[in-house]
């Protein structure tokens, strides 16, 4: 069923008025007509089961079958401190993160960072990326749009993961994979989880040390080097797997659970 997100002033009690490039989408791309039934989010975990119902003006309205939570939302808040990669890169590891559960993607300069960020080009970028996670959340069936964060230095995303309850960095270095087990079997019992990637030329030892010392988990992803965008995706995937499986497991009824 096709989705759609809307801004909670667009409803009107029973009545949700579609405005903007959707209009255009539903009239002339979907071809919809009036009887046939979408689901309208409003980005922050609730949505509408909606029968298009006609034109309001230049706009379509829909009318409210059905109002409840989402369920493709995950039971815990995923929040990707990224190193800030060369190209376009960032725009892929945003698509992906927000297609494994990410509820948040912070980008972060640190001692390695290649990429020269540009102030005046700074507001502009944000809104890309911001769009490209609005069309993947769309996409992916998310009921919550996530956020793009805007571009901070390290020393501010060490001060943001103080909000995070649960940390981990993924360093090369890091030694075994009983820590990185230890932390995926604890994941679905945290409130928010944050999670450090590097830049392509990783993490300095002072800056894994700065993150540990403030409580994080230093993790590793096996025996090989996985590059930046590749990295935080499979940390992610990982994380998405334990959480939905504890979730699924503590649904089932007692006697079924083995």
């Amino acid at each position: 069923m096709y989705r759609f997100y809307i801004s909670e002033e667009q409803r009107q009690d029973n009545t949700i008025e579609i405005t903007g490039e959707d209009v255009n989408h539903i009239k002339n791309v979907l071809r919809m007509r009036p009887g046939e039934q979408m689901i309208l989010c409003d980005g922050k975990g609730t949505e509408y089961l909606c029968e298009l119902s006609g034109s309001m003006g230049r706009n379509l309205a829909a009318t409210i079958l059905e109002t409840r939570k989402s369920e493709t939302e995950l039971s815990v808040r995923l929040v990707l401190f990224q190193g800030l990669p060369k190209k376009d890169k960032m725009e892929l590891i945003i698509q992906k993160a927000v297609e494994l559960g990410a509820a948040e993607i912070v980008p972060v300069v640190t001692s390695r960072t290649i990429v020269k960020t540009d102030e005046g080009k700074e507001e502009k970028k944000l809104a890309r990326w911001q769009a490209i996670a609005e069309s993947a959340a769309k996409q992916s069936g998310r009921g919550v749009i996530p956020q793009v964060g805007r571009i901070l230095s390290f020393q501010e995303a060490l001060a943001q993961m103080k909000n995070i309850g649960y940390n981990g960095i993924l360093y090369e270095n890091a030694r075994g994979m009983q820590p990185t087990r230890e932390f995926l079997s604890r994941a679905s019992k945290q409130e928010s989880i944050g999670i450090f990637v590097g830049p392509e030329g990783g993490f300095t030892e002072e800056e894994v040390a700065a993150v540990v010392n403030q409580g994080a988990v230093c993790l590793s992803l096996g025996k090989r080097i996985l590059r930046t965008e590749t990295a935080g995706l499979s940390m992610l995937s990982m994380l998405m797997l334990s959480i939905e499986c504890d979730s699924e497991a503590a649904d089932r009824p007692v006697e079924d659970r083995k």
